[in-house]
């Protein structure tokens, strides 16, 4: 059938194949996509998912590598389908808007992507754990929470830091607790008239006699240093710091030995400075009006 518009004949029948070549198209497109990204997704994540716990990986990791996987399927899954179902064109645009995407993204959150990739490596290399007393350029606190993003930790005052992972990183962290035995050191001071041996005796005494000290490594008490004032004998105990509180076991100590030399007589000097010399005093006439 013709339909007369101005004077120029239509015929319907003749958009009927672009019609049809279009609708062919999207189902293609559609039928490609569904194909590529379940295939994809079953197979790929399940892939990675085994990999990664074959290798033990946390499973906050594995959460997140299926997560991202799943993504870069569907993402993947989009350009192969476009590319069956011929469209060139909006492939190449998708590509290049996705990397000027990216590229933003990326100046945007540097702080955010560091962190990220920081508390990656924290979760996966386990430098310290929830629970663990760790110690980082002059700080210290016990790790409450590890997150992607952040590090929560509890100071001994009872305080919530949150600290970026990237920190963490990129700092010198000491950790109090990883293992199973940690010397507590402390330096007791002792006149030079008085014992070492007595004093030694006095220390490793009453070191043993702790709660919570191990008998091996043994309690000892090496002379140190000869300071101004002092000979200076390093009380040294060991712990284990997961059943033992460090600063307890180390103030007990402090204590008890303290206690132990002051009656045994042993004296415990403290530096002191020793003036020598004269003071010479000259009688000086004051000028000025006399009083009444």
């Amino acid at each position: 059938m013709l339909f007369l518009q101005q004077g120029v004949s239509v015929d319907p029948q003749q958009y009927v194949p672009a019609i049809v070549g279009a609708v062919t198209t999207v189902v293609l497109f559609v039928v490609a996509f569904v194909i590529i990204y379940l295939l994809g997704k079953y197979f790929v994540t399940r892939a990675v998912e085994r990999s990664l716990r074959y290798r033990d990986f946390d499973e906050t990791l594995v959460g997140l590598a299926v997560n991202t996987t799943v993504v870069i399927v569907g993402v993947v899954a989009v350009a192969l389908a476009a590319t069956v179902a011929g469209f060139g064109v909006v492939l190449a645009a998708f590509a290049t808007l996705g990397g000027a995407l990216a590229l933003a993204v990326g100046f945007a959150a540097q702080d955010l992507i560091a962190n990220f990739v920081a508390g990656v490596f924290i979760i996966q290399d386990e430098p310290f754990t929830v629970g663990d007393w760790i110690e980082w350029n002059g700080n210290s606190g016990v790790v409450r929470e590890i997150q992607l993003r952040v590090t929560k930790l509890d100071t001994f005052d009872n305080e919530l830091v949150t600290v970026p992972n990237s920190d963490l990183a990129s700092a010198a962290v000491v950790n109090n607790v990883a293992n199973d035995q940690r010397r507590v050191a402390v330096g007791f001071g002792i006149g030079y008239g008085d014992d070492i041996e007595q004093a030694r005796e006095a220390i490793i005494d009453e070191g043993s006699r702790l709660e919570g000290v191990l008998s091996d490594p043994e309690p000892s008490a090496p002379v140190t240093s000869l300071g101004d004032s002092a000979v200076v004998l390093s009380g040294r105990i060991w712990i284990d710091p997961n059943e033992s509180s460090y600063g307890a076991v180390r103030a007990q100590f402090l204590e008890a030995v303290k206690e132990r030399l002051d009656a045994e007589g042993i004296d415990m000097p403290y530096p002191n400075t020793e003036l020598s010399g004269g003071i010479e005093v000259t009688n000086v006439e004051r000028g000025g009006v006399a009083d009444d």
